[in-house]
């Protein structure tokens, strides 16, 4: 594949900064507003286990993105993977365009999330922000979407991070570390907050059955996979932005395992020290309660602190909140940049700014959509991203992998997958398990399939007009 599009862009991240970006993308709001759902799914304190099969997954599933970001180094990630496994001009040409299509709505939907996260949390500072809201839509009925006020910070705090991404990548990785700073101070108060507080009898109060494996657990398990994982999902971000990454193919593989590891060690430890402090049962009643749920750490700190530094602990959260908004917008806003340069998305997302060298276009598209999104319900949007993401990305790039090593076994491997094949059928079997095995899984694969039928249909309309895959024309590769 050829790098000249890389030379439009300017390599100015290194590992600090690649590390940085992945776990400031990782550790958002999620972490901090899903314990109570987590706890609520398996009932208990075993649903630490959520948290430590989550790491294990996706520790699994970054080898598969290590070895294929190191040998396809170039902005855009998958999109470059799909099309180079699959064939650039046959069936690799619609995975790569099916691959762009749903990222162009599940991208903003993962921005959406951290940026109504933040939002939500502020209700602790000012609770006449509201919630949830009750409308009337023509033909679909009545819905419930997020209060105004909600939205219009949600929307704000888009538009400020759209503004500060608006620049050069080298002022970025600055913008990175710094906002780093915040999160890392919100991480270690709220661990020195709980460890200072732990008491053993809380943490480990497993009930009655626990670890009874029956179709309840099962299922639980499932819940609260679903959720650790959408609170894990980041450590790719490197992969997006590669063209703008120094040395890719030692940093990308370094930065995606070392960013799993170290927030793994981070979620572990902190759920396992709140949970030495609130009872898990007052968890389950708060996954009840809306607002308790929604600033879940403030309420600790309040309880252990008062009241202003329950309100110093939500500015935190706000800030790591914002940090990842940051980092997303920033990585996702490259892959459709990239593919339109290749001559397979729409071309108005090839342009670059004049002087500072970025994807501007790309990057208003989706801090728009995103913005749009603002107005679901946070639950929605995560479980709907996450089965999307799922079906039409990962597991097509996991099988990708095993058929790039079985065809081209002497294809550039800079990095190579510990222990193959084992991790990636590992990482297959859990994203399966993570989409179906769950209540209500049902409603997410439809939609993940209406996306998929429009973009086929997308695709097959500018195939035929440009006489491309599968249509006559088209030179075999």
């Amino acid at each position: 594949m050829s790098d000249d599009r890389e030379d439009k862009l300017i390599r100015g991240v290194g590992l600090t900064g690649a590390t940085t970006l992945n776990m400031i993308d990782m550790i958002g709001v999620g972490p901090f507003i899903t314990m109570p759902l987590i706890i609520a799914a398996m009932g208990g304190p075993q649903a630490m286990l959520g948290w430590i099969l989550g790491a294990l997954l996706v520790m699994c599933d970054g080898l598969v993105w290590a070895e294929l970001g190191a040998s396809m180094p170039h902005s855009g990630g998958p999109y470059n993977y799909l099309k180079e496994i699959y064939g650039p001009r046959k069936l690799g040409r619609l995975m790569s365009f099916l691959f762009i299509w749903q990222l162009t709505f599940s991208a903003p939907l993962s921005v959406a999330s951290g940026a109504l996260g933040l939002s939500q949390y502020s209700t602790f500072i000012w609770p006449s922000m509201g919630s949830l809201t009750k409308v009337v839509v023509p033909v679909i009925g009545t819905v419930e979407i997020n209060s105004w006020p909600i939205i219009f910070m949600a929307v704000g705090v888009l538009a400020v991070a759209v503004f500060l991404l608006y620049r050069r990548i080298t002022i970025i990785e600055k913008f990175a570390k710094f906002l780093w700073v915040g999160v890392a101070i919100a991480i270690v108060w709220v661990i020195f907050a709980g460890l200072t507080n732990f008491d053993a009898g809380k943490a480990f109060d497993f009930p009655e059955g626990a670890f009874t494996l029956g179709r309840p657990f099962f299922l639980g398990l499932g819940s609260a996979l679903l959720i650790s994982v959408y609170d894990y999902w980041g450590y790719y971000n490197v992969n997006f932005f590669a063209g703008e990454v120094k040395d890719p193919e030692k940093t990308i593989p370094r930065a995606i395992i070392l960013s799993i590891a170290l927030v793994a060690v981070i979620y572990i430890v902190m759920n396992i020290s709140i949970l030495g402090v609130i009872p898990w049962r007052q968890f389950a009643d708060f996954a009840k309660n809306e607002g308790l749920r929604q600033h879940m750490i403030s309420t600790l700190m309040e309880r252990l602190y008062g009241t202003t530094a329950g309100t110093i602990a939500t500015v935190l959260i706000m800030w790591t909140a914002f940090a990842s908004v940051f980092s997303l917008l920033l990585g996702y806003s490259r892959v459709p940049y990239a593919a339109a340069e290749d001559g397979n998305y729409f071309k108005i997302f090839a342009k670059l700014h004049e002087k500072n060298r970025f994807p501007y276009v790309s990057l208003l598209v989706m801090g728009g959509f995103a913005a749009l999104f603002c107005f679901f319900r946070l639950a929605d949007i995560i479980a709907a991203m996450v089965v999307i993401r799922i079906l039409i990305q990962f597991l097509a790039q996991i099988v990708g992998l095993l058929i790039l090593r079985s065809t081209r076994p002497d294809y550039p491997r800079p990095f190579r997958m510990w222990l193959y094949p084992v991790p990636a059928i590992v990482a297959l079997i859990g994203f399966l398990y993570v989409m179906l095995m769950r209540d209500g899984f049902q409603t997410q694969l439809i939609y993940a399939s209406v996306l998929i039928v429009v973009g086929l249909i997308v695709y097959m309309l500018r195939a035929w007009k440009r006489g491309e895959y599968p249509f006559a024309g088209v030179a075999d590769v």
